[in-house]
């Protein structure tokens, strides 16, 4: 896990994402597009790093979180403030539609 990433499971889920707003991406061990979304979201993790909080869910050995979310393709990444969803994004995208989602939450 990289620097300012929090490895999320089934226990800490809840945990984490209810202060604040939290950046969660669900992935998976064999799915190769869940790579190519690592770096953008190594980089959101640095550049948000005193507004957000950052985490990463593997969806093979937390299925509880991943089904209790309905999440049915990866990588999803979500959008948690205060523990509430504010967005959700499906697959491989800019970082700039990330940070479109992410932007009216800190500002």
């Amino acid at each position: 896990m990289a620097e300012g990433i929090i490895d999320l499971t089934d226990e800490n889920f809840k945990s984490n994402i209810e202060k604040g707003i939290t950046l969660v991406d669900f992935w998976a061990q064999w799915c190769a597009p869940c790579f190519m979304i690592t770096p953008i979201v190594e980089e959101i993790a640095q550049e948000y790093k005193d507004k957000i909080k950052v985490g990463k869910l593997n969806v093979d050995s937390n299925q509880i979180t991943a089904a209790d979310l309905g999440i049915v393709s990866i990588p999803t990444l979500m959008l948690f403030k205060e523990g509430r969803e504010e967005a959700r994004i499906v697959g491989v995208v800019p970082k700039e539609r990330i940070k479109e989602k992410i932007e009216p939450l800190v500002s």
